[in-house]
């Protein structure tokens, strides 16, 4: 028996176990940065399985990371779980869940660590799993790479449930600026000259904004709200905000777009006389780039595995992911995976809570883990397809 038969076989032997960690994650839905029980679970369950835990990792609470030396030397190859889940579901949209099927994430990424780890005499290298909290908020993968957590990594594998078969996914890179405007408050009525209107400063941002949209390139995405507007309609505001998502495919570009962007800012406080601050108010997203030879090989066992109807390209229905982040500082692979619904469903979407786990979740779970721990095994066998 060759050895891509025995980590097939390995995976079939953890089902049970990959499917129980899908459905705990599931049933214990916790938001960003909050994952305690989540992270808890995952690095015990890593830890049972001989892998040496760090926890937490770099200054993340709920970050970790899962290491496990097969052989002599070798690559490091790294699974990502994540492993947060969403607000606003339920009948009463007050509970949290996992509407993106993080869960799901974080099963298939420890089922081909674990597979792996029971054949881990056939083959040299360091089996790696980091787990990243808060991929939906402020984006975990961004501060662990600022803080070195994937320069030793030689290849990074990730994969994601979604409404069709992906491995050329489009993400955008994306800056979060929040801009705040203090002007001065007086009567709106018998004293308005004395006043500076920071609601004004705000309003004028966006039309600022929305003109410069005609000289934007095609891939540019800019989403903004305002977020404070005044307390009073006879007192003129003192304070106002607003917050941007601002995107461009490539960082390049981008960083063009966000410096015009706040020049609309800059331009409104000098027309109304306010002052301006501001700030990034969650972590900067590059775009991701795809190491080919690991994209060919995940495609391959994805298609030797039952996965045949890829679709070539989606750029049109693009967000931002800090996985981008993890592709600019080591080879990386990113897919994501048909759920198998008809009619489709789409991530966050409350059917979508469906398809991440229980027998719905079978056959695709089972599927990436499979398809990750093979092409990981790859990399294992000949580093020279990331080397």
């Amino acid at each position: 028996m060759d050895i891509q038969q025995l980590l097939l076989q390995a995976e079939d032997a953890y089902a049970a176990s990959i499917e129980e960690i899908s459905e705990f994650i599931f049933q214990h839905p916790e938001l960003g940065m909050e994952e305690f029980e989540s992270s808890n679970y995952l690095a015990n369950c890593l830890a049972s399985n001989g892998f040496t835990i760090t926890k937490p990792y770099l200054g993340l609470e709920t970050a970790f990371r899962a290491e496990l030396q097969c052989g002599n030397g070798g690559c490091k190859v790294a699974f990502l779980p994540e492993y947060d889940a969403l607000p606003g579901y339920g009948s009463n949209n007050d509970e949290n869940a996992h509407a993106c099927g993080h869960n799901w994430i974080a099963a298939s990424t420890l089922g081909a660590a674990l597979a792996l780890a029971k054949i881990k005499d056939h083959f040299n290298g360091t089996i790696v799993v980091i787990g990243t909290p808060a991929e939906e908020t402020i984006g975990g993968k961004c501060d662990l790479v600022e803080k070195g957590a994937f320069a030793d990594i030689d290849a990074a594998i990730q994969m994601h449930l979604g409404a069709e078969n992906n491995i050329n996914i489009f993400t955008l890179a994306m800056d979060s600026i929040e801009f705040n405007f203090a002007g001065k408050a007086a009567h709106a009525a018998a004293y308005p000259q004395l006043g500076i209107n920071a609601l004004d400063a705000v309003q004028l941002m966006f039309a600022g904004v929305n003109a410069l949209r005609q000289h934007m390139q095609s891939d540019a995405r800019v989403a903004g709200i305002i977020t404070k507007g005044g307390v009073a309609c006879n007192i003129v505001p003192d304070q106002a905000s607003c917050r941007f998502y601002i995107r461009a495919a490539k960082r390049s570009y981008l960083k063009e777009l966000t410096e015009k962007i706040i020049n609309c800012a800059k331009g409104a406080a000098l027309m109304t006389g306010a002052t301006l601050e501001y700030h990034n108010f969650e972590n900067s997203y590059d775009d991701l780039i795809y190491h080919e030879g690991l994209r060919s090989l995940l495609r391959k066992h994805l298609e030797e595995l039952g996965i045949t109807n890829f679709v070539e390209e989606d750029a049109q229905a693009s967000g931002s992911s800090d996985i981008g982040n993890v592709s600019q500082v080591c080879p990386c692979v990113y897919c994501e995976i048909d759920t198998g619904a008809a009619p489709k469903v789409y991530a966050h979407q409350a059917d979508f809570l469906d398809y991440v786990h229980g027998e719905n979740a079978r056959f695709t779970l089972h599927t990436a883990a499979k398809a990750m721990a093979l092409t990981a095994l790859d990399v294992f066998l000949d580093p020279n397809i990331v080397k």
